[in-house]
């Protein structure tokens, strides 16, 4: 049984178009008849929208089979008043899930990503956080990538209001352990011993799901360029491709 990412997985970062080898994936597990789910963290766009996205594409993918952030939210976060932070797509969204989006004591600020991030407005999420705001991020991506270029993730921005603050923090997507149970309610399963999660994120998505017990399979298409970039955490991932069409191919190498 299969998770899968989307962006830099399935799809590329700069034209958001299928990588190659991407959608005959999804077609050999369809005829096959194996169980998957695409996971992403998507928060920019509804999640109808995304997913008819990746159907006019040419994915082949079951409306069943789809899961983001936007999807778990509302069984995670059981406030009004936010603050978004993001980019005004993702205000648009978490406005149209009924929250009020304030800067006036908000309840909780939430994080997605964007490249327009600067002192003042980290400044911003500071000063809520310590007036009673809980932090709460879309997703824990460690770095996202954006016209061939990579920038902070959501996952380290948490990291470092937390760290600023001295506060917790919450993750509603990729890697959270309730997200991925969410995941496994689509593949019909209780736990991870026969799941691999195949993503570009090797820290923000694989290690998560690695320490839930899944199988993690890391793709060099999208935020992660080369093996060298993840030695670190390389125990964390059980084999590497340079994209989704050498596992079409079965020519699988061995992260070492």
């Amino acid at each position: 049984m299969y998770l899968i990412d989307v962006q830099g997985t399935l799809i590329d970062d700069i034209n958001k178009l299928p990588i190659s080898g991407a959608i005959e994936f999804i077609e050999s597990l369809n005829s096959q008849l194996i169980p998957y789910a695409i996971v992403t963290n998507n928060s920019k766009k509804p999640s109808e929208e995304f997913y008819n996205y990746l159907k006019k594409l040419g994915f082949n993918i079951p409306k069943s089979s789809y899961l983001d952030p936007l999807m778990v939210l509302k069984h995670s976060l059981h406030v009004k008043k936010v603050c978004c932070f993001g980019t005004s797509e993702f205000v648009k969204v978490i406005e149209s899930l009924g929250y009020e989006n304030t800067f006036t004591n908000p309840e909780a600020i939430l994080l997605t990503s964007s490249k327009e991030f600067n002192s003042d407005i980290f400044s911003n999420m500071i000063e809520m956080v310590l007036s009673g705001a809980k932090l709460i991020g879309m997703h824990g991506t460690s770095i996202y990538s954006k016209n061939g270029r990579r920038y902070a993730g959501v996952g380290a921005i948490l990291k470092m209001i937390s760290h600023a603050t001295n506060s917790s923090y919450e993750v509603i997507g990729k890697p959270s352990p309730i997200f991925y149970r969410e995941a496994l309610k689509i593949l019909h399963v209780t736990n991870f011993k026969n799941i691999e999660m195949i993503s570009d994120d090797a820290v923000g998505d694989l290690v998560g799901i690695k320490e839930l017990g899944a199988k993690t399979t890391l793709v060099l298409s999208g935020k992660c360029k080369n093996k060298e970039e993840i030695v670190h955490v390389k125990n964390k991932i059980d084999r590497v491709a340079n994209s989704i069409k050498e596992l079409v191919d079965n020519s699988h190498q061995k992260l070492s």
